[in-house]
């Protein structure tokens, strides 16, 4: 059982599922996903390198897969609050010969050539505890969501207790907050001696742009303003496929000032682009969606 039906659920599932019938077995995966269908709850416009998915399937491009824009250029630039400087490129963020996508789109595609292989997706399912061994030394499944309480959490008429899913081998890839993680994290103390994990914020839009001002290809990240010094994040501008453009910042929720949003900061950062970047977004109609 895999526990999240994300980029990353997925691909355990398809590898399960390629390895299984290679060797000759039978085995049953099964992947509990929150959101209502697989996909609805990936956000994230990316830039990704394809050696994994080559792995899963070495003829994606021939199977559909939402691969459609290459990235073909970079920029990086440190920002002011009146100018816009180029930075020195390190080599880990070179993304020529990667992909600019919608990673819903492709975790969807996934989903549907998981099912392909006779992975059991069940969308709709949220784990809500675990499912210890009676031993209590390991994880024996998960107990998924009761549905039909009030706001009290009192049950109503409608009141469904959660199911209880257990399985040989349970595999958590909620993300990096899921909440199924968190109380496995406790359990086991999976934290205790390494080093803290940290999180951002991320404001995303996406754009559609007049076709004199898209750069297909063009992969753009920032720092600096809005953001002062004592703050971490930075920003991205990715210029997709049919004329849209993924504009976002992102910041980490270690900073110091409380009074900060990143929204607000997010709104700043849209008047503070490169000359040519604000002139591709100015002569465009915004779309706000949400990959």
């Amino acid at each position: 059982m895999i526990v999240g039906a994300g980029p990353a659920g997925l691909s355990a599932a398809i590898r399960l599922k390629q390895r299984a019938e290679k060797e000759g077995k039978e085995i049953r995966v099964v992947v509990l996903e929150k959101a209502a269908e697989v996909g609805a709850h990936i956000l994230s416009g990316a830039v990704i390198e394809t050696r994994s998915l080559a792995e899963l399937f070495p003829d994606w491009k021939e199977m559909g897969a939402p691969l459609h824009q290459m990235a073909t250029k970079d920029r990086m630039r440190w920002l002011t609050a009146t100018s816009s400087y180029p930075m020195p490129h390190p080599p880990q963020m070179n993304n020529k010969g990667n992909y600019i996508i919608s990673l819903s789109k492709l975790v969807r595609w996934l989903g549907e050539q998981a099912e392909a292989l006779g992975v059991e997706i069940y969308p709709g399912f949220a784990g809500s505890k675990l499912v210890l061994t009676e031993d209590k030394s390991g994880v024996a499944g998960v107990v998924t969501n009761e549905v039909g309480l009030d706001k009290s959490y009192q049950p109503k008429s409608s009141f469904e207790p959660g199911m209880e899913f257990r399985a040989k081998a349970t595999l958590f890839a909620e993300g990096c907050h899921g909440s199924m993680s968190k109380q496995l994290i406790k359990r086991f103390n999976l934290r205790d001696g390494k080093d803290p994990q940290t999180y951002g914020l991320g404001i995303k839009e996406v754009w559609r742009v007049a076709e004199d001002k898209h750069d297909p290809g063009l992969v753009v990240h920032t720092m600096g303003w809005p953001l002062n010094k004592d703050t971490y994040g930075g920003s991205w501008l990715y210029h997709m496929e049919d004329r849209m453009v993924s504009i976002g910042l992102v910041v980490g929720l270690d900073y110091a000032n409380p009074y900060i949003s990143p929204y607000r900061e997010f709104q700043v950062r849209g008047r503070s682009l490169d000359p040519a970047d604000r002139a591709a977004l100015e002569a465009s109609s915004l779309l706000r969606v949400a990959a």
